[in-house]
């Protein structure tokens, strides 16, 4: 084959490549459950920033209703919420899925026997709080990727 059409047949493998990547990440779809507005607003901007779909809930009940409405692919949540805690939430979306849905829990409780609590219930990573966005976006590609 020719070096030319050996190039262009390279480069349209990696824009084949890259739009399936850009495809894949736009069509993953990530529940945000928190009581924060400043750390919703701030996971929101970088996630969306990556190209992924955004869902918010605001409290625990909030959270469970929009997981089983919507079927995210991944769960951002808080521990410490009103209505429903993050380890009811996190115990009731184990048992109602059919599929591995992913979750990732985000507290600012230094404590060891949450988040031994949080691994016996399931949960994907555990990350504490205050963390770096680079933190959040490391987990969740990840479990995505």
């Amino acid at each position: 084959m020719p070096p030319a059409k050996r190039a262009k047949k390279a480069t349209r493998a990696k824009s084949t490549t890259a739009q399936k990547t850009a495809t894949t990440v736009a069509e993953k779809r990530i529940l945000l459950v928190d009581d924060d507005a400043e750390i919703i607003e701030s996971m929101r901007t970088v996630l969306e920033a990556k190209g992924y779909q955004v869902l918010i809930a605001r409290d625990g009940s909030q959270g469970v209703a929009l997981a089983e409405r919507e079927l995210p692919d991944l769960v951002v949540l808080d521990m410490m919420m009103p209505k429903r805690s993050g380890f009811l939430v996190l115990e009731r979306l184990r048992r109602g899925y059919d599929h591995p849905l992913r979750i990732i829990m985000v507290t600012a409780n230094e404590g060891s026997r949450h988040k031994a609590y949080a691994e016996m219930l399931g949960v994907d990573d555990y990350i504490r709080k205050p963390f770096a966005m680079d933190r959040l976006l490391e987990s969740v590609n990840k479990l995505l990727g």
